[in-house]
């Protein structure tokens, strides 16, 4: 297999791949294996659609549930479209990163009104859809449709700088990584199965500690490994210290017709967790919020106790929430929101650090 992978090495490592991924590749809900497809199996382009916007961000399972989840309650792209997008929100909760699906929805619009629910094949096409970037385009390009395309995320931009020794620390490494990885997709057949296989190379072999070269069926033509320097590639730049911002929320409830409730309100649509339910509270500053800000910000003039805080780790900055609770028991005002069963606040759609929020004040 040297010789093989050395003497054409694009065409000799495509062939190496797919024999290892039809003996050792996963198999995942939403994937068609070589097996399948000879049976006459055929991909659900919804399906893998569907797949590919919850495993942005997102690892396989956790985002397994979810993608059985939405299938069993939106079977078909027209029923998403027709779905209230509130609903399809609270139906996301947990799997962050929530512009992804107020983008989802309106994909799943847009496939449905425009082009007769028929997800195209065509990059181009893919990429003027909502919330379809470059990867996501090829990537439902050789899965749904078993067309040629080259799929680069994480796991293959890994694969890639260790297999040529790419110096270059990402992110600046990216153009170079995806011209070497768009050589070695084009070099053979089943692109669909290609682009399965190099991403289970990397989730599974070429791992970012302890790779398991033993295993690899690109060891011969691996740069990094022939010169033991696997564990340092790919380099990465210095990461900086993320800002810390800090603000408080309000765990305001009630006792209800049907038992004790607290009050929500939804986000604005734009910025961070747009469209999202949450806690009444301040914005998020560097400093923390002054007392004026605080009784500004609060939805009742209540005796409010502080309950302790919570922290969170968003994509560019760290936050600390401290929570404040009160129970209304009077006919005290409150602002405009939404009252909701304190039993069915796992249905509310509370994204991660709301949910910490709301059990830390409970």
């Amino acid at each position: 297999m040297t010789d093989r992978l050395h003497r054409d090495r694009p065409a000799g490592m495509h062939d190496a791949l797919l024999d290892w991924y039809d003996r050792e590749g996963r198999s995942l809900p939403w994937r068609i294996r070589p097996e399948d497809r000879a049976r006459g199996v055929r991909a659900d382009p919804y399906a893998i659609w569907l797949s590919e916007i919850m495993l942005q961000q997102t690892t396989v399972p956790h985002a397994t549930p979810y993608w059985f989840k939405f299938l069993e309650r939106w079977p078909t792209v027209h029923d998403l479209a027709g779905a209230d997008r509130e609903a399809v929100m609270a139906a996301w909760a947990g799997l962050g990163y929530y512009a992804r699906a107020r983008n989802m929805h309106a994909c799943a619009i847009a496939v449905s009104h425009t082009l007769d629910g028929v997800f195209p094949s065509e990059l181009d096409a893919l990429r003027a859809l909502p919330g379809i970037g470059d990867y996501t385009a090829n990537a439902i390009r050789a899965a749904a449709f078993d067309a040629p395309a080259s799929v680069v995320d994480g796991n293959v931009e890994r694969v890639i700088a260790r297999v040529f020794a790419i110096e270059t620390p990402l992110p600046r490494a990216k153009p170079e990584i995806k011209t070497q990885a768009a050589a070695l997709a084009g070099a053979g057949p089943r692109p669909g199965d290609y682009a399965q296989a190099i991403m289970d190379l990397g989730a599974t072999v070429c791992t970012p500690r302890s790779p398991a070269c033993a295993l690899c069926p690109w060891r011969p033509a691996c740069t990094a490994f022939a010169e033991g320097r696997q564990g340092e590639l790919p380099r990465k730049e210095k990461k900086k210290p993320k800002p810390v911002r800090k603000g408080v929320c309000f765990h305001l409830t009630r006792t209800g017709p049907g038992g004790e409730e607290i009050l929500l309100r939804r986000r604005p649509d734009s910025g961070l967790l747009g469209g999202m339910m949450e806690l009444p509270g301040t914005t998020w500053t560097e400093d923390p919020p002054d007392a004026e800000a605080i009784r500004a910000a609060a939805p009742s003039d209540a005796a409010w106790l502080s309950a302790g805080e919570v922290r969170h780790v968003f994509t560019h900055f760290q936050l600390e929430l401290e929570v404040r609770t009160a129970h209304l028991t009077g006919a005290a005002d409150a602002a405009p929101g939404e009252w909701v069963a304190v039993e069915r606040l796992d249905e509310a759609g509370l994204p991660s650090v709301m949910m910490k929020a709301a059990r830390l004040g409970s």
